[in-house]
């Protein structure tokens, strides 16, 4: 509220903010705000994260999810995930009356031009549209995000084994061209096809992971089919959200503790809330951390309801085994 609180105060009194700011020599004065950005009602209404829904001009529909914050007492920047790729920054928001703007450059997308999203707030909910690099558009709706803050400490129930080294049972593939295969009791995915998604749904758990990634090769684990944990061959980088380790486009592990290629390694990975732990190959390399927002490819944007566990087989070879999931009561 007290970020509110200025953002009003300097939107109407921008120099007396100024100078209220600092007891030395007046500075020179700030150029005059543009009409456009006189609207600390809306921006009031904006600031947050928020989960949206977009359906494409082909009616396909996919999640989103982008965050609008205050800089400084007149600016507002954020952070946007489209349906793919990593959470981008956004370097100013434009808001007049209960409209807002705002662009980003493009990323995985087809096309060369900016993508434009457009909208409306009002009653705590979005709408408007997406124009996408390559000129097609698309429309959008949004809700809060929920903060998912937990009213007590997690208590554990008994360990599930999710995958049980034999065959497929209480998972599925996201489309037709699945490669995934029970291989000598390991899950196995022999190349670039469908995702893997367990057909039981979980809210806060402990999950125990055991991967093989070969030369070169990249995967994912989506926690509640939302949040992915990396996986990948990185093995002496910097590190990095969109390494193993990482949160997605989100957070980054305080070391790469990621072991060789065609080497099995092991996550130890809670998630309580919003909050997640992360341990990898013995080592805590994130540690209570807030995830703020779905990551690229998420299977829908309602962050307050049970997901289940995926693994991602759409990009190279991946082996895992022994999955063990312990559920919250």
């Amino acid at each position: 509220m007290r970020q509110l609180a200025a953002l009003a105060l300097a939107l109407t009194f921008p120099y007396a903010a100024l100078h209220a700011a600092s007891p030395r020599a007046p500075r020179a004065p700030l150029a005059p705000l543009a009409p456009f950005e006189h609207a600390p009602v809306a921006a009031e209404e904006i600031i947050g994260r928020w989960d949206l829904t977009v359906i494409a001009a082909d009616k396909r529909t996919y999640p989103s999810w982008f965050e609008v914050k205050l800089s400084g007492f007149r600016t507002l920047v954020g952070s946007f995930v489209s349906g793919g790729g990593s959470a981008r920054p956004v370097a100013r928001v434009i808001v007049n009356g209960t409209s807002f703007r705002f662009t980003i450059p493009p990323q995985w997308e087809q096309g060369d031009g900016e993508m434009v999203i457009e909208g409306t707030v009002a009653g705590g909910k979005l709408s408007g549209t997406i124009t996408e690099p390559n000129g097609g558009t698309a429309t959008f709706t949004g809700v809060r995000a929920p903060t998912l803050e937990r009213a007590a400490p997690a208590r554990w129930g008994s360990p599930i084994a999710i995958f049980n080294g034999r065959d497929l049972s209480g998972w599925k593939p996201s489309g037709s061209n699945t490669k995934w295969q029970v291989i000598n009791g390991i899950l196995t995915n022999t190349g670039s096809g469908a995702n893997l998604i367990t057909d039981a749904t979980f809210t806060d758990f402990k999950l125990h992971v055991e991967f093989r990634v070969p030369k070169s090769g990249n995967s994912g684990i989506y926690l509640r089919g939302r949040h992915e944990v990396q996986v990948e061959d990185s093995k002496g980088l910097e590190p990095g959200s969109t390494h193993t380790g990482g949160v997605y486009g989100f957070l980054t592990p305080n070391e790469n503790a990621a072991g060789e290629a065609g080497t099995w390694q092991t996550y130890d990975i809670t998630l309580v809330g919003r909050l997640i732990t992360v341990v990898l190959n013995g080592k805590t390399v994130i540690s209570m951390q807030n995830i703020p927002g779905i990551t690229g490819g998420a299977l829908d944007s309602d962050e307050g309801a049970p997901g289940p566990i995926y693994l991602q087989g759409d990009h190279t070879a991946v082996e895992y085994r022994k999955i063990t999931l312990t559920p919250a009561k």
